[in-house]
């Protein structure tokens, strides 16, 4: 398989601002097939949403590997999980990552695979470099300006707090997130971010002050006109009908930005594939198996 080189655009924001390259090389779980559906099968590049990882996907992404007989790259986004920290956190900069990631890994033609923050990743590096990317898959986020979720500033509050306690077991930060957000399985999400420092205290691996600062940059999207740029290779976007992220209003963008989109509706909230896993597994198999 050729590598693929960055584009020019995506070269530029790389360096911009920074006298050495702003992009950073990124962890990643490599999930195999047991058996491969071609000699050279086309890999899958999952991306988490916010305050997500990798280790979040092992499942979903095992269970495509072995359906789809195709690798399934798990990676860790900037400032998440094991890949580096870097004070600019934005799309432009993410995309950069991924393109530099499938540049590196010299992966022809993959399938980017995003929840939230990683399918607005997802979608800009398909609109800025559509020859890298064969399709793509958004889960619960749509091509437009939106802002977040008022509880994601609330989370950074919280850990915040977390970290100024100094506590050493996660009970204890679990104690002071329940101010925060009232949901086990949410504070359960948060918490798996913790490590255990040499002091004995418990502090997040995602940088806290970098995040709280970027929360604007997260409901923007880069690209603003859709009769200028836009990705005419298959789109798939599921949307959890109980979630406000891609509203009916914003479906003629998404058919402007990506006029190949089809659409999975999914009775779900904005977690998608933590509530109904089967589904949205059914939902991606369909849409990437090949077709007669």
């Amino acid at each position: 398989m050729s590598p693929r080189l960055l584009s020019p655009t995506l070269l530029r924001a790389c360096r911009r601002n920074y006298s050495t390259s702003s992009t950073v090389s990124l962890a990643f779980d490599l999930h195999e097939p047991a058996k491969a559906s071609s000699n050279a099968p086309r890999a899958i590049i999952f991306m988490h949403g916010l305050f997500g990882s990798k280790k979040n996907n092992r499942s979903i992404s095992k269970a495509l590997a072995r359906d789809l007989g195709r690798p399934v790259y798990a990676v860790d986004l900037r400032n998440h999980g094991d890949s580096p920290h870097h004070p600019k956190h934005d799309y432009t900069a993410m995309a950069a990552d991924v393109a530099g990631f499938i540049n590196e890994h010299k992966l022809t033609g993959p399938t980017l695979i995003g929840h939230s923050m990683g399918a607005k990743t997802a979608m800009a590096l398909a609109l800025e470099s559509p020859e890298m990317v064969e399709d793509i898959v958004s889960v619960d986020n749509a091509p437009i300006d939106a802002a977040l979720l008022s509880n994601f500033a609330k989370y950074v509050q919280g850990m915040k707090k977390i970290e100024e306690a100094g506590v050493s077991k996660q009970t204890e930060a679990d104690k002071i997130l329940q101010d925060y957000e009232e949901e086990l399985t949410i504070r359960q999400f948060l918490l798996g971010n913790l490590v255990r420092t040499e002091d004995k205290t418990q502090k997040f691996k995602v940088p806290l002050k970098i995040i709280g600062a970027a929360l604007d940059n997260l409901g923007d999207f880069p690209f603003k006109d859709p009769d200028s740029i836009r990705f005419n290779k298959p789109t798939l976007f599921v949307r959890g009908t109980q979630s406000h992220y891609v509203p009916d209003e914003a479906l003629p963008i998404i058919g402007k930005f990506f006029p190949r989109f089809e659409l999975a509706d999914i009775d779900a909230g904005h977690w998608v594939i933590s509530e109904k896993p089967e589904e949205f597994r059914q939902a991606v198999v369909e849409f990437l198996k090949p077709k007669e």
